[in-house]
């Protein structure tokens, strides 16, 4: 085992990364065993629906996480951006490109409400996340008046931005949502890994004194992580509305908990300092595989969240674990 965790491509991928995919192939084999039938195509691409703007939050929440905070309004911004735009498209007539710019907008400004929050005004994330999530969702159903949005379909000429997640093509649907999120992951995975801002995050995460010291101004960095965890969160927006047609106001909690457990899953330290975008996006995958694999066996989905509670409190404990053995 040492002699393979220390190969060279083991070292590149990483070992924690192909531990995962070897869970999500075993999970696949499992489910379709213990449903009676493969998991097809069809099922793929509704997993792969869940996993677009499920995977655009996690990207979003590992930047936060890297430094040390958590976002729990994540889940809630998307809905009140998604909510928003689709008013503005819907009932005011707007162009489809400025609602999804707005989608945009609004998550970024919650992003730099959030930065603000925590990084200038040192409230704890926890706290501010919380306030954050319920005006989220209050301003979403005042501006929506408690109403749901439905976007409009494929078929009609407005429509056309489902194509940016979901196209036809004789009839056979291609997940060009995946290539967007991969795109998307490794520009993330750029900026974290290759770029001053990405070595400062995850600095702050590991010893935000001794970077403050060291003469750095920690609250621009660490609001930057916010915002674009925001801008992300209104990506996911796009994402979701591409997917599926109705907005209801006053959701999106549930997904806040399945993309930090995502990354977590993935290996990103919930103490802050180690951050791995590749992993998020398993993670991903893995929570939305979960999900079509107990729906494919006749379950309810609240067994996923059983099983998901599960997964993080091993994920978190071998993350202890490791820290301690480091120290």
């Amino acid at each position: 085992m040492e002699n393979f965790k220390n190969s060279p491509f083991v070292k590149k991928v990483g070992f924690n990364r192909i531990v995962l995919v070897g869970v999500m192939i075993l999970m696949y084999i499992i489910f379709s065993i213990a449903s009676g039938r493969i998991l097809g195509y069809a099922n793929i691409m509704s997993a792969l629906n869940y996993a677009y703007f499920l995977g655009f939050l996690a990207l979003g929440v590992t930047f936060v996480i890297a430094t040390g905070g958590i976002d729990f309004s994540i889940g809630p911004v998307m809905f009140c951006a998604a909510l928003i735009g689709g008013r503005l498209l819907v009932k005011d007539g707007v162009p489809v490109i400025v609602a999804l710019l707005v989608c945009i907008l609004v998550g970024m400004l919650f992003g730099i409400w959030n930065g603000i929050l925590v990084a200038y005004m040192g409230l704890p994330s926890f706290i501010s996340s919380m306030a954050s999530m319920m005006l989220a969702k209050g301003i979403g159903s005042v501006f929506t008046q408690t109403q749901s949005i439905s976007w409009p379909q494929g078929s009609e000429p407005t429509g056309w931005f489902r194509n940016l997640v979901k196209m036809k093509v004789g009839g056979v649907d291609i997940p060009t949502g995946l290539i967007l999120l991969l795109v998307v992951a490794v520009i993330c995975a750029m900026i974290l890994n290759n770029t001053k801002a990405g070595r400062y995050i995850l600095c702050l995460g590991s010893n935000k004194e001794a970077v403050r010291l060291s003469g750095v101004d920690v609250k621009k960095w660490e609001c930057l992580a916010y915002v674009f965890c925001g801008t992300l969160a209104g990506i996911a927006a796009i994402a979701y509305v591409g997917c599926y047609t109705t907005v209801q106001p006053g959701l999106g909690d549930t997904f806040n908990n399945e993309a930090i457990a995502s990354c977590v899953m993935g290996g990103t330290s919930m103490s802050g300092g180690i951050a791995s975008i590749g992993g998020s996006i398993i993670g991903v995958f893995i929570i939305s595989l979960l999900q079509e694999g107990i729906l494919a066996m006749g379950f309810q989905k609240d067994y996923q969240y059983v099983i998901t509670g599960i997964i993080v409190l091993l994920a978190v404990f071998a993350d202890v674990r490791s820290r301690r053995r480091k120290n």
